[in-house]
């Protein structure tokens, strides 16, 4: 079970930042940080594709050949596509392909790359159902080498906007789930220096006092 370390209520349902292993984490929908190839080859995309099982990966392959076809890469970056989560616990699973910080093209424009990554996964979310729950990795903050503290208060602009601002997402809870022990620090003092900034409330003391659930 991962450990709660932030609760914030918004408009259409709330956000927690988590610490725990994403792989065992209950949601109708799971977000995997996927590369340009859908291969799974490093990082917690690796990870969370060998916990998902060989299905997966024949799907990845079969995406792969498909877009192939027509000079596309399996998904772009900033793009996201979604197939069944297979043993992950979860009924869909949407890859998407954050900025590449380790390349310097990607890096220069990292914060709009983000950006567009997590506008991609709002939109395959919306047109998925369920959706009352989605288990999120931050995107871009793994192997990829976003750079924490910039990345963390991203996240939390990105994701709490979309849930508490336009339109109701059809989404009830963000789980955001990380194991990064630098990333969880950073987002911590991201937290606490601009708390009143954010959208929504902190709900955080009240679910420590067992208030709710």
């Amino acid at each position: 079970m991962a450990e709660v370390i932030i609760v914030r209520e918004c408009k259409y349902g709330q956000v927690r930042v988590c610490f725990g292993n994403v792989t065992r984490v209950e949601g109708d929908i799971m977000v995997i940080p996927a590369n340009n190839r859908l291969a799974g080859r490093e990082g917690l995309d690796e990870v969370m594709q060998l916990a998902a099982g060989p299905e997966l990966r024949a799907a990845c392959t079969e995406i792969a050949k498909e877009k192939r076809k027509t000079n596309s890469q399996p998904c772009g970056v900033g793009e996201a596509v979604t197939t069944s989560a297979y043993n992950l616990p979860a009924e869909h699973l949407v890859h998407v392909v954050g900025p590449d910080c380790r390349r310097p093209t990607q890096d220069q424009y990292r914060r709009e790359l983000l950006k567009k990554s997590y506008d991609s996964l709002f939109t395959e979310v919306e047109n998925l159902e369920p959706r009352k729950t989605l288990v999120l990795p931050p995107l871009g903050m793994d192997v990829f080498s976003y750079p924490h503290r910039e990345g963390a208060r991203m996240t939390m602009e990105i994701v709490l906007a979309w849930m508490d601002e336009g339109e109701d997402p059809g989404v009830d809870m963000v789980l955001i789930v990380t194991n990064e022990q630098s990333f969880l620090k950073n987002m911590k003092t991201v937290y606490r220096e601009s708390e009143d900034q954010f959208p929504g409330v902190d709900r955080t003391r009240e679910y420590r006092k067992g208030k709710f659930q």
